[in-house]
């Protein structure tokens, strides 16, 4: 059985072949959004009629040869070439866009649900801070217990009139 060069297998592409074409996937997509958004233009209107203002000057005036005379359908013809082209330009262009937005919005909902999850974390932490430091002593308790210890060390140091009236009358 003859040997089977690398070549000749057909369960392999065949490799140095002519050089290929190759071209960026997104770049005909890229310049359809380009385009699109040229067409939107103001500057887009304002070029298309001087175009359509001269064209139409220049055929009924004959001041030069008349290539498209009075019912313009060479004109109309452009127009019909124009729109054949602008209209799938432009949804391709929408539908790169409605890609970019799903993808926006998937990020935006992935984004609110680990903040939701954070959110919903910090709440039960703190609760459990508050059932944590309601068992704390506060400032406030501690500054009431202190004044009040400190009124009852203060009537045990003062003696009473009369306890100090004792005093003096067993000292005299």
């Amino acid at each position: 059985m003859p040997e089977i060069h690398s070549s000749r297998r057909l369960d392999q592409p065949r490799a140095g072949r002519s050089p290929r074409f190759e071209l960026d996937p997104d770049a005909f997509a890229r310049l359809s959004e380009r385009v699109a958004r040229f067409l939107g233009t103001g500057r887009f209107l304002a070029i298309q009629t001087v175009i359509v203002t001269v064209w139409i000057a220049l055929n009924l005036t004959g001041l030069v040869y008349h290539w498209d005379p009075y019912p313009f359908i060479l004109l109309n013809l452009a127009f019909s070439t124009q729109a054949a082209y602008a209209a799938p330009l432009i949804l391709l262009a929408q539908n790169r866009q409605d890609d970019r937005d799903r993808v926006s919005l998937e990020e935006d909902r992935n984004r609110a649900e680990r903040t939701k999850a954070d959110t919903e974390y910090l709440a039960r932490e703190l609760a459990a801070l508050r059932l944590a430091i309601g068992e704390v002593a506060t400032r406030d308790y501690l500054r009431g217990e202190i004044d009040r210890l400190a009124a009852q060390l203060a009537s045990v140091e003062r003696p009473t009139k009369s306890s100090r009236s004792r005093a003096s009358e067993n000292g005299r």
